[in-house]
């Protein structure tokens, strides 16, 4: 009888530890937020998104203020539509805007809000208009090799006078 009676504690601590590592592999991958703060939602439209999902972070001074719920294509302007959940215990104006930022070098993405100076704040529907696209590093790249190799051909151009 002990023996089945401890067999049973070690299989709940077992159990007990199993959930508590996935719970922080679906939180650390962002795939979990357990938030119970009420929200409003705003929506902006961007040209590029680059690797932005859904449930990435909105930060503003890098406080986690709400989340990412939807990306949509808006196939008339040729934009993504991305959709924010905001805690509605933070409050913004409507002026505020909106950048798409990386966390470190090859991190993940997030949206960075900076405060506007209007003095009427964001309701739920709004719709932010002042967004800063995602930098593509494959396109700084391109940028960077294109203006070199032109730098490089006019200046072998004027030396053969």
């Amino acid at each position: 009888m002990q023996q089945s009676k401890s067999d049973v504690w070690v299989g709940l601590f077992v159990l007990i530890g199993a959930a508590a590592l996935v719970f922080l592999a679906l939180q650390s991958a962002n795939l979990l937020s357990l938030s119970f703060e009420k929200t409003y939602q705003v929506t902006a439209r961007f040209d590029n998104i680059g690797g932005l999902k859904p449930k990435a972070a909105v930060r503003s001074a890098g406080v986690v203020v709400g989340r990412v719920e939807s990306i949509t294509f808006d196939d008339q302007l040729y934009q993504a539509t991305v959709a924010l959940a905001l805690e509605t215990r933070y409050k913004f104006p409507k002026d505020s805007s909106l950048k798409i930022l990386t966390s470190g070098l090859l991190g993940d993405q997030y949206i960075g809000i900076e405060a506007g100076a209007d003095e009427q704040d964001l309701q739920s529907g709004d719709r932010l208009t002042s967004t800063q696209s995602a930098v593509v590093l494959e396109n700084l790249i391109g940028q960077f090799l294109y203006g070199k190799a032109e730098q490089g051909g006019t200046a072998v151009g004027g030396g053969e006078k």
